[in-house]
């Protein structure tokens, strides 16, 4: 159904896809193949045409991340198969690959990202430097330490796949339109678009913006403002090498972490493509501002070998047959790279039925995985499975063009940078999203980075060894968290947690909503619950805090990195229900302070006239008072587990409202605590997180989740009729709680568990117990291997360390030593 003499063949749409790069064209071909008719695909000039057709085509099944690994997987097995069915040859080459170590801590990266991936179908092997020169001989060994390889991966002619997906696509029934450009989008008011050609116009139930580089001038046309920036990658090819041509079998991909290159063979000579640092690479900001020049297709940039000469020196030391080999081609061109160099994958928030898939820095690996992905969404209502790493939402009104050129600088810098736990990147920081305590605090501690916000990670004191120190080890912050931890316990912390996502949702069918919305009951007014939404296969699509403040008027809060997923789940169900509501996004305009710890109350009760006893201000209530003449709203919660609350109040009162505390709780040694002391405080309680714990991965009975989900309430709740059928078919695996006996390194998520020889489960997330003295886990075992007492491993830096699992928690919450010692228990912590 090819028509190169462009013609739009018809005016309806059930999708129409803007763009006809590896990306658009995937998608074309996973949609039409599911079954979806109508699917038209626009593309301005030819197929390939932006970054496809001038990539260097590499494919690999590693990816630090847990879930793009599934990614990654699914495109190698689709490219595997598609000649056999398209019948389109894809010049496919499967090497393998091999990630060089040179340094000792490249060597305990690669340990950790090989516990990261026992848990995954993916083959990889952390192997010897003997094993390396095996597969590669031509490698320059004194510089070699040891090698992640990874069997299967290799490169694809990127022209030769798209063309390929396309023939499939059409074979599918989907249409390819080109050359069509797209001119302006208007939304109706019943969600389809109308998409204006010059041919005419399409109306389209849904549209998915794969424009590539040119996907801010799609996001322009609707108000929205894409942080994407094209950069200028190289990479070179060499003429015949003799000793390349001589071997028997391809040689493997290799990527030298320290040089900051990828090599492979490119016929009989070498292909090789370095990232070059920050302060020298180069970005095509002209495009951000003045938008992509009209012709632009096919084109390339000029090449600047200067600029990567010293990563060209790097390869000829570490593969010394190119000091005799010519250069006989550069090729310069635009590559998309978002703020984090991750794609935007998904539908956006405040814009319906406007999906995205923009942002590929390696669009090719990905292209088969995310077409595939966002096909499954578009048919099911819910993702296949967690990638919130990709939404689109995580940036906001705070992505400033400075921000997305400053951030793609250090992404594309740092491309091969070694990748710690727990890391931050500080370019582009402070963003304007700020919480009102930022100045105050920002000498005295090490902050973090939450979707815009800096948040306090820990603080320092005299002594200590201050800064960002990352190790894959106990680092500088260890001992300083313990000394947070045991404030809380022992007296009164106080907490920035500002950066929470915080909606107000009202009208005449708030309640309706939330009922069917949430698995939890609707608190009462001055009540407070935590709740889940759920998807419709009942996976935990959001974990918020909701409050009735009035009759039928809430506060509904969630995590810093899901503000605007779920705000765009809300939304959506707004409309597809009708609901009467109104729903206002609170979140920069409202400070939140936690203050948690024995003395907690006595602290606040000196600022207020409101009675805050146990009998007066229960757990778990919510109210609106003042402290020392500052209004607040009041809710008795702490993620900590100690007695404690959360004040929510006007930004602009922040300082004076923590100064207030501050001073009134002098006699009692207060003191500031941050997010690393409220991670260790929460696992010794036994609370989940959402994101680790709990995702639309998991459902929230494996979860341990029961106690929040009413599943005999009256309400139909999104997820109600496939959590009945889970829970009949019984269980498969169970979150478990686990403590380790390891040395100095503590467990932090996503490790392998073994148990008899075999990787049997992964834990979600860990931290040092302070009370214990030991690490802690939360981890997902299958259900036969669950119960408390049982023995497991949790892999940590190549080394097995004993497991095992206990009753939880670990320590008991201060509601529930009160409600012990009101029955004459006396409860030990």
């Amino acid at each position: 159904k090819e028509t190169q003499s462009p013609s739009l063949g018809k005016d309806r749409a059930d999708t129409v896809i803007i763009g006809g790069g590896c990306v658009g064209v995937s998608l074309a071909y996973h949609l039409a193949k599911a079954g979806l008719k109508d699917v038209v695909l626009l593309e301005k000039s030819e197929l390939t045409a932006g970054s496809t057709w001038h990539a260097a085509g590499l494919t690999t099944y590693f990816h630090p991340g847990i879930n793009l690994k599934k990614i990654h997987s699914y495109s190698i097995k689709l490219y595997e198969k598609l000649e056999e069915e398209t019948g389109q040859a894809v010049g496919f080459h499967q090497p393998g690959s091999i990630r060089i170590a040179s340094t000792p801590t490249r060597v305990d990266e690669f340990k950790y990202q090989m516990t990261r991936a026992g848990w995954h179908p993916t083959e990889q092997y952390l192997i010897t430097p003997e094993k390396v020169q095996e597969l590669f001989p031509l490698l320059n060994m004194d510089m070699v330490l040891a090698g992640l390889y990874n069997p299967g991966d290799g490169h694809i002619d990127p022209y030769s796949l798209t063309m390929a997906l396309a023939a499939g696509a059409r074979k599918y029934g989907a249409q390819l339109n080109y050359p069509v450009q797209v001119t302006n989008l208007n939304s109706r008011s019943d969600g389809t678009w109308e998409v204006e050609t010059p041919l005419g116009i399409i109306r389209a139930k849904r549209i998915v913006n794969t424009a590539g580089f040119w996907a801010r001038e799609i996001g322009k046309m609707i108000g929205l403002q894409h942080p994407l920036i094209p950069v200028h990658h190289q990479y070179v090819v060499t003429s015949t090498i003799p000793e390349v041509k001589a071997l028997k079998t391809e040689l493997p991909v290799i990527r030298d972490l320290e040089g900051s290159y990828y090599l492979r063979q490119e016929r009989d000579g070498l292909l090789f493509g370095p990232y070059e640092s920050e302060e020298k690479m180069k970005l095509q900001d002209s495009w951000v501002t003045n938008g992509v020049p009209p012709g632009f297709g096919k084109e390339l940039f000029e090449s600047d070998l200067d600029r990567i000469m010293e990563h060209i020196e790097a390869a000829m030391e570490m593969v010394p047959v190119l000091k005799n080999a010519d250069i006989i081609n550069t090729i310069a061109g635009p590559i998309t790279y978002s703020p984090d160099i991750l794609p935007m994958v998904g539908p956006h928030q405040g814009v319906r039925n406007y999906w995205v898939a923009i942002g590929f820095g390696y669009g090719i690996i990905h292209a088969g995985g995310i077409g595939k992905y966002l096909s499954d969404w578009i048919f099911e209502g819910e993702p296949p499975f967690d990638l919130i790493e990709l939404d689109p939402n995580r940036y906001g009104k705070w992505t400033t063009t400075e921000y997305t050129a400053a951030k793609a600088r250090e992404s594309y810098g740092f491309n091969n940078i070694v990748g710690y736990p727990k890391e931050e990147r500080f370019a582009g920081r402070p963003t304007e999203r700020t919480s009102g305590l930022y100045d105050l605090l920002k000498s005295k501690c090490s902050m973090g980075f939450h979707a815009g916000w800096e948040q306090p990670h820990w603080f320092y004191k005299p002594g200590d060894e201050t800064g960002y120190k990352p190790s894959f080890r106990r680092t500088n912050w260890f001992d300083p968290v313990g000394r947070e931890y045991k404030q809380v316990m022992e007296k009164v912390g106080v907490i920035d947690l500002s950066p929470f996502g915080k909606f107000k949702v009202k009208g005449t069918d708030s309640v309706k909503l939330l009922d069917h919305l949430f698995a939890n009951v609707v608190p009462k007014v001055g009540s407070t619950n935590i709740s889940h939404m759920l998807t419709p296969r009942g996976k935990v699509y959001a974990e918020l805090t909701v409050s009735q403040l009035y009759p039928g008027e809430f506060m509904l809060v969630t995590g810093s990195g899901s503000e605007l997923h779920d705000l765009r789940w809300i939304e959506e169900e707004v409309t597809r229900g009708d609901y009467k509501v109104e729903i206002e996004n609170m979140t920069d305009e409202m400070g939140v302070l936690g203050v948690a710890g024995p003395y907690a109350r006595q602290i606040l009760q000196k600022l207020t006239s409101e009675d805050l006893s146990d009998g007066s201000f229960k757990f778990l209530q919510s109210r609106h008072l003042k402290l020392s003449d500052i209004a607040v709203t009041a809710i008795r919660i702490s993620y900590t587990g100690e007695l404690g609350w959360e004040l929510y109040h006007r930004k602009e009162d922040s300082v004076a409202l923590y100064s207030a505390i501050m001073e009134a709780g002098q006699k009692e040694g207060i003191d500031n605590f941050g997010t690393y002391a409220l991670n260790a405080l929460r696992l010794e309680k036994g609370f989940r997180a959402w994101g680790a714990e709990m995702n639309c991965d998991t459902n929230p009975l494996e979860a341990g989740l029961e106690y929040f989900v009413k599943l005999n309430k009256p309400a139909d709740f999104t997820g109600k009729q496939a959590l009945k059928q889970i829970k009949e078919k019984g269980l498969k695996r169970r979150l478990v709680y686990l403590t380790l006996e390891t040395d100095n390194v503590d467990p932090e998520g996503n490790e392998s568990v073994w148990h008899n020889g075999k990787v049997i489960g992964n834990t979600t997330s860990g931290s040092f117990s302070y009370s214990a003295q030991q690490s802690l886990a939360f981890a997902y075992v299958p259900t036969e291997l669950s119960k408390v007492g049982q023995k497991l491993e949790v892999e940590l830096l190549g080394k097995n360390y004993p497991a095992t699992i206990i009753e939880e928690p670990l320590v008991l919450t201060e509601p529930t030593r009160m409600r012990l010692q009101r029955k004459g228990e006396s409860p030990k912590i």
